[in-house]
């Protein structure tokens, strides 16, 4: 399945059925009146949140979605059948926004999330509303109420507790196949991730979601490489595990070419709390390991942890340091989730 994290979608809900002009005319009863029905309402489109989907690929091969119109009301007091509404799912953590591709109409992050997206319009009355004490034969009858039409765009922002930022090569896929069940594609060749991949981490009894972007480079916030297209779905995550080539020869600007172009992309992104792990030490020697471990201690004023996705050492503790900011986070959203939620 291809993966489709943007799509453009035109949406119309039904328009109203109109309401019926007629009157009771059969033999022998003399004062028949109005039985006019009302018309039906349109169907509305809707947007919901389902579990299983991780891609809007769907929204490719179709991108019009028109509920059905509301029938006529008819005589002896019938009223036409309303429209069938029309849901769009869509993945857990999907945007929608307008047109204008700024304005934030829903965050649907929870499964079973709904969203009215274009109300159906009403049905008309038809004459037998109208009558009354002095207008025994009213004739009037209202038309229904037109449908919304409107342009959408949804946005897909894959829901994770960390997220893996690095240049290409620096082993993120490794990392996440060696510690989840994820099966990213591994090469040794730049840009082997051209998608988001998700995998459920392990540790201590206790699980989380990992997120491994394709890789940055320098000027991806101008659209080199891959550009910043995917650093959406790191968004969400409570923290970043910045990963570093330890068989890199520059260090230090390795490290600060992830800094600027999160820094670029977004301020709340690069405030987000964040790991850095120094990777590939299995293919290192002692001096060299020091000494790459200082210069990046330095540039990151802070700890460092060594890993290897490959032979595992230092794994657990990174895992385990994730987990402690994850749960903090958790602790944190639990009391205004109980707050709102009826």
């Amino acid at each position: 399945m291809k993966f489709l994290d943007l799509a453009k979608v035109y949406i119309r809900s039904g328009g109203g059925g109109a309401g019926c002009s007629s009157f009771r005319r059969e033999k022998f009863i003399e004062f028949g009146g109005p039985d006019g029905g009302d018309g039906g309402n349109g169907g509305s489109v809707w947007a919901e949140a389902v579990e299983g989907l991780n891609t809007l690929i769907d929204f490719r091969y179709q991108q019009h979605f028109f509920a059905k119109n509301g029938q006529p009301g008819m005589g002896s007091q019938r009223t036409g059948k309303s429209g069938e509404d029309i849901v769009l799912k869509v993945p857990v953590g999907t945007e929608i926004i307008d047109e204008d591709e700024e304005t934030l109409i829903a965050d649907l992050t929870e499964s079973g999330q709904r969203v009215l997206l274009a109300q159906g319009g009403n049905g008309g009355w038809g004459n037998l509303r109208f009558k009354s004490s002095t207008n025994r034969a009213p004739s009037r009858a209202n038309p229904g109420q037109p449908g919304v039409e409107r342009t959408i765009w949804l946005r897909l922002k894959l829901i994770a507790d960390a997220g893996l930022v690095g240049l290409p090569n620096a082993g993120k896929s490794t990392l996440l196949a060696a510690v989840s069940n994820a099966r990213p594609k591994i090469a040794d060749y730049p840009f082997t991730t051209l998608v988001p991949n998700l995998g459920v981490v392990g540790i201590d009894g206790k699980e989380f979601v990992m997120a491994d972007i394709p890789g940055l480079i320098e000027g991806a916030s101008e659209g080199r490489g891959l550009g910043d297209l995917f650093l959406g779905h790191v968004e969400r995550c409570a923290v970043l595990l910045h990963l570093v080539d330890g068989t890199s020869s520059t260090i230090a600007r390795d490290y600060r070419t992830i800094l600027q172009e999160l820094e670029a992309y977004s301020e709340d992104l690069v405030a987000k709390p964040r790991i850095t792990a120094l990777n590939k030490v299995d293919a290192l020697d002692a001096k060299t390991l020091a000494n790459r471990r200082r210069s990046l201690e330095k540039v990151a004023g802070g700890p460092v942890h060594l890993i290897s996705g490959v032979s595992g050492a230092g794994v657990q503790e990174v895992l385990r340091a994730l987990l402690s900011i994850i749960a903090e986070g958790r602790r944190e959203a639990a009391p205004e989730e109980r707050e709102w939620r009826p």
